[in-house]
């Protein structure tokens, strides 16, 4: 692998001869060195001039520009005149370690798909050492010499500002993808260019594309009006975003831009002893989403359930299990018998207020705080009892936890929290309670402490929070609940931001709507909650039904049932914003020609079908010029779309941003099936549209499994 450097220098004086010995000390030399001055005022020309001369570099040229024209442009211009296999770029201020560009061109050598690498150096400076970040291309050439993965919008950009006298910047932050095919895949509008010029926009539009000199990579250029309209070639398109699905298959999407960073997500959080019921659903499967989508980009995720498994509730329920309980009875029902149990409870209670039932329970539950034998064994086994029924559900789910650190493990770390307030003077006493009073906040206050020294929900989490930092120095902590507490959540946020820490910002509530079912077709024995092992039982079931219509041959049929059914369920939910209310319909939820997750994963497992007939696959040597068709175009650029939604979808905490991408995905791909044949078309067309086929069954494959759905490879 040949390897070039470009460096790009200006009146770097005080640290340029540190920085070339660097570069001339590396452990593998160095093919090539550019080095561009862009025009320094200072010494520092004549020292690198010294430096080649002294040590006699034959292969490093320093070239000086005429002008200043800065120093983006100065790298762009070096890149242009290298011709290493891999670019490495160095700013004047860089300082390398000795095996620096040994190590970087091993990595590239050994991944032939990494086409940009960075790593971190230290940049010396009058005021000490920082950190800096220095990038390395890959410079992958097709037989066209184009960069094969361009950045089409860059590239359209550069000639624009080659033509037009402006920075790339300034065109690239104008061009526009037009809303009209027929308009071209890029548009330039001149308009801004009117008072420049002083010259009307069509006029300029004119002008300017005569001064273009048309690239390979660009089928067509036209002027409407004011816009220069811009027609990608569709085989150098092709070509780009197939190559590249080609070559990463299940890694295409996923990106390392979380690397160093941690996010920890809160989400399920049932109550122990109560059963697991199809409200918990929204918060499970929308946090397991995030989790995986922050896994696909590298950051390091912790996934919480912070289980209710603390509280006077647990006092109910032992006097209720002593009273009407037995262990016969829970161990063969579980969490249904300990339901039933803790509703006697209040039945009795309203129906015998002399008993004062209610005072007996706060009194077994004094004795869990202060430790009781008895009392922290029976909670224990109501606690055991709730999470082998709650694995039971999530192992259906296809859901797994880093911790279930629930509210009972911040007990012996609340005392200091509320000392720390106290010594911050945020504690104020209200009505005997103690409170942070949020009035500047325009917020009511966070009750902190009740008139009876018991702790609350948000003394709780506030100890959560400060653990959590403690623990995983987490950069962003991600909260999965209802709509209905958001202001719970604002207020302690503030609390923790009145306390002094900074990283109160990196706190974030993630609210969504509420979840129900139509004409209330799935009905329980249980009582007045639909329970979610009701629901994905059903859901197995239905679908089961569906597949014994349509396809009775079907081997694994039970398993495929369950991997459609419990994935029709999850889709449904993420289907629409998380803000949005959920409603679950059979009929919508189950259709396999919809917009569901059966839809996606029937084409899905078309994409299968048709490579498993296509016999041994050879992806060498293909003519992506076949590709001309506006069915193929529309897939790919879906395709490339694909990593770009997925960190849409992180930076927003939104999977209906995937979900909804894989749908148009299916989509197109089955308009491209129904416009093409594929398997009895001519060879070189025929390996074309199988390359789009591969393509589009590795990112359904890898986008289900972003949103927690299993993709069979037969429905």
């Amino acid at each position: 692998m040949k390897t070039s450097l470009v460096l790009s220098t200006y009146n770097g004086e005080k640290y340029i001869e540190e920085q070339l010995e660097s570069l001339y000390l590396q452990t593998r030399k160095l093919d090539s060195v550019l080095i561009l001055d862009d025009k320094s005022t200072d010494g520092t020309v004549e020292i690198i001039r010294s430096f080649i001369e002294k040590h006699e570099l034959t292969d490093w040229t320093l070239k000086v520009n005429e002008k200043n024209q800065g120093w983006m442009k100065n790298f762009w211009c070096g890149i242009r005149q290298s011709e290493g296999d891999v670019i490495f770029l160095c700013d004047q201020d860089d300082i390398w370690d000795h095996k620096k560009i040994e190590t970087m061109t091993k990595i590239m050598e050994d991944n032939s798909h990494i086409q940009l690498l960075t790593s971190a150096f230290e940049a010396k400076y009058e005021e000490g050492n920082i950190q800096r970040i220095s990038p390395t291309i890959s410079k992958t050439m097709n037989n066209t010499g184009e960069v094969r993965k361009m950045d089409f919008k860059i590239e359209i950009a550069k000639l624009l500002a080659a033509a037009a006298e402006i920075s790339v910047e300034d065109a690239a932050a104008a061009v526009e993808i037009p809303a009209k095919k027929e308009m071209g895949d890029f548009a330039y509008p001149c308009f801004r260019l009117a008072k420049t010029f002083r010259k009307a926009p069509p006029m300029i539009a004119n002008e300017l594309i005569e001064k273009i000199e048309k690239p390979d990579f660009i089928a067509k250029m036209e002027v409407v009006g004011a816009y220069i309209n811009f027609f990608v070639n569709k085989g150098v398109y092709a070509e780009q975003v197939l190559s590249a699905v080609l070559e990463q298959k299940e890694n295409y999407g996923k990106s390392d831009m979380g690397a160093g960073k941690t996010v920890v997500i809160d989400y399920s959080s049932p109550n122990i002893a109560k059963p697991f019921h199809v409200g918990h659903l929204r918060s499970t499967v929308i946090g397991n989403a995030i989790y995986k989508i922050h896994e696909a980009l590298g950051y390091n995720v912790e996934g919480v359930n912070h289980l209710g498994d603390w509280g006077t509730q647990f006092g109910k329920l032992i006097v209720a299990y002593k009273n009407w309980g037995s262990k016969e009875a829970v161990e063969k029902d579980g969490i249904q018998e300990l339901m039933r149990i803790y509703v006697k409870f209040h039945d009795e209670a309203e129906a015998h207020p002399e008993l004062n039932m209610d005072d007996e329970a706060r009194l077994w539950f004094v004795k869990m705080q202060d430790g009781d034998e008895e009392a922290l064994t029976l909670w224990k086994w109501f606690y055991d009892v709730s999470i082998k029924e709650f694995e039971r559900v999530y192992k259906m789910l296809g859901v797994t936890f880093d911790s279930y650190a629930g509210e009972s493990f911040y007990n012996d770390k609340m005392d200091a929290v509320v000392e720390e307030l106290k010594a911050k003077e945020l504690l104020k006493e209200s009505e005997g309670a103690m409170i942070v009073d949020l009035e500047d906040c325009n917020m009511p206050p966070c009750l902190i402490i009740r008139k009876d020294g018991g702790t609350l929900y948000a003394t709780r989490d506030i100890t959560a929070a400060l653990y959590r930092k403690k623990t995983y120095n987490f950069d962003k902590c991600v909260y999965l609940t209802a709509l209905d507490q958001n202001l719970h959540f604002a207020q302690w946020f503030e609390v923790i931001n009145k306390m002094g820490y900074e990283w109160a910002k990196d706190l974030i509530h993630v609210p969504f709507g509420l979840v129900s079912l139509d004409s209330g077709k799935l009905s329980t024995r249980r009582g007045h909650v639909v329970l979610m092992e009701d629901l994905l039982n059903q859901a197995c079931a239905e679908t089961k039904r569906i597949i014994e219509e349509k396809n009775p041959d079907l081997e694994n049929k039970e398993e495929i049932a369950k991997q459609v059914g419990i994935g029709a369920v999850i889709f449904n939910d993420l289907y629409n914003s998380r803000i949005k209310d959920v409603v679950f319909s059979w009929e919508r939820m189950l259709n396999f020609d919809g917009e569901t997750g059966p839809y996606v994963q029937y084409t899905h497992a078309r994409a299968c079908s048709i490579l498993r007939r296509a016999g041994e696959l050879n992806f060498d040597g293909i003519d992506f010029a076949t590709l001309s068709d506006e069915a193929s175009l529309d897939v790919c650029k879906l395709v490339e779309a694909f990593p770009d939604k997925i960190k849409d979808a992180a930076a927003k905490l939104e999977p209906s941003i995937v979900t909804r991408h894989l749908v148009a995905i299916s989509q197109a791909f089955n308009k491209f099936y129904h416009d093409n044949p594929i398997l009895n078309s001519e060879a070189e067309v025929r390996q074309a549209r199988l390359a789009v086929v591969f393509a589009v069954k590795t990112v359904l494959k890898e986008g289900l499994r972003l949103l927690g759905i299993n993709a069979p490879e037969q429905m």
